[in-house]
């Protein structure tokens, strides 16, 4: 376990062999290791330079209003449909595989998890592998939508929209209950690639009462949550390291 955190990993690798149900909560540093960009870091979204922000657009009142231009931006800086798992995903895949890791909760909508072999992923956000004609319902996948021109459409003529949590709507309450649950019931919780700045997901971490609280990211979160590690570094590097 030679390395730039040796000291850290080997902390890392007693807490997750003292551990019976991890639970894993995810953001946005978890998939930037598969070249996809996050909105608030300093080469994110958010430092980027269009007419609205990337709020604004990612809104459902832009969506109905100018669908258009949410899917020119959608299309251009949210879909990224070659992207592949990274060490962190294929290591929590790992994890759960041997039955140590009970679920995934995730602020992402990449769908990367489940590539990489997780079976239990809350997608908090939704997916943009999902789409669906907001007049009959009918199942669309990412690629119909990335190579339709302009807005994509449903053979009905009714327009598609991802299943997506965009701003202005609300979590999925079941998918909620569920990530709640999750974390209230394990025994260890880690926290990786996410500023904690995103509520009300952000505010699921206060169901914790387990042993051991673990957070991972480049840079420093949002709130401090008392945790028993932390590490400043990317995650699939810290993972990779991991022994299953």
């Amino acid at each position: 376990m030679a390395g730039k955190y040796e000291a850290e990993v080997r902390k890392l690798q007693e807490i997750i062999d003292d551990s019976r149900q991890i639970v894993f909560f995810g953001g946005a540093g978890v998939s930037t290791e598969s070249n996809i960009p996050d909105f608030r870091s300093a080469d994110g979204l958010y430092q980027q330079k269009y007419k609205y922000s990337p709020e604004q657009i990612v809104s459902h009142s832009f969506f109905v209003r100018n669908t258009e231009g949410f899917y020119e931006f959608y299309k251009d800086k949210m879909m990224f449909l070659d992207a592949k798992p990274n060490a962190a995903h294929k290591k929590l895949a790992e994890l759960e595989a041997a039955g140590k890791l009970k679920a995934v909760i995730t602020q992402n909508i990449d769908g990367l998890h489940q590539a990489a072999g997780s079976r239990t992923v809350y997608e908090l956000h939704g997916s943009i592998l999902r789409n669906y004609c907001e007049e009959c319902g009918k199942f669309y996948d990412a690629f119909y939508v990335k190579n339709a021109g302009g807005v994509p459409k449903c053979t009905c003529g009714g327009r598609i929209k991802p299943d997506v949590v965009l701003y202005e709507e609300s979590l999925d309450s079941d998918i909620i209950q569920k990530s709640i649950r999750a974390i209230s019931e394990a025994d260890t919780l880690i926290i990786g690639g996410t500023s904690l700045v995103v509520y009300p997901a952000a505010g699921f971490i206060d169901y914790f009462c387990g042993r051991h609280l673990v957070v991972i990211n480049k840079s420093a979160t949002a709130r401090e949550v008392g945790a028993e590690l932390t590490i400043a570094a990317p995650i699939g590097e810290i993972m990779e390291q991991i022994t299953v």
